[in-house]
């Protein structure tokens, strides 16, 4: 690889249920255009309640239904230095989205991932709800937000990057 990659900060509150769906259906969806060599993606909460675990079982098999597994993801809270070190950061809603901006100000282009929902009308809110012990259905219908989502903002980055498949 001859060049930076480009790196992404998917964030919610705890990072266990969005924010490691975001890492997982952005990551899948830059393997199946062969785009890998050109991102690194993570995920992290404004909170430290679940450092260390595993994403939701919800999330997992929202995942798995999908064929794929974010089994490998751990939960851990956003640092100081992530607003530097990561170029796009995605928080969940607006509660994370101040939550960052009180971290202070880095190079990271902060976006709310409904900011590139294709399906979000003028007056709803930008917020993917939080599926947290809600239920599956719940966590299929965050998913179906953030993999649409995720799918606008790859073809937002592969136009403001110039990126060619490979």
């Amino acid at each position: 690889m001859n060049h930076k990659p480009i790196r992404v900060l998917f964030v919610c509150l705890g990072n266990i249920c969005r924010s490691p769906l975001g890492e997982g259906i952005f990551r899948e969806l830059v393997r199946e255009k062969r785009l890998s060599d050109f991102f690194e993606v993570d995920s992290a909460g404004t909170a430290g309640y679940h450092v260390g675990s595993l994403p939701d079982p919800g999330s997992r098999r929202a995942a798995q239904r999908r064929g794929y597994s974010i089994e490998d993801q751990r939960a851990r809270q956003i640092l100081d230095r992530d607003l530097d070190e990561f170029d796009y950061i995605i928080a969940m809603d607006e509660l994370n989205r101040r939550n960052l901006r009180r971290l202070g100000n880095g190079k990271a282009k902060i976006f709310l991932m409904r900011d590139f929902d294709p399906k979000r009308q003028a007056q709803q809110a930008l917020d993917v709800p939080d599926p947290w012990s809600k239920g599956d259905e719940a966590f299929e219908e965050t998913y179906l937000i953030i993999e649409r989502s995720c799918k606008e903002f790859l073809s937002y980055l592969i136009e403001q990057h110039n990126l060619k498949q490979m």
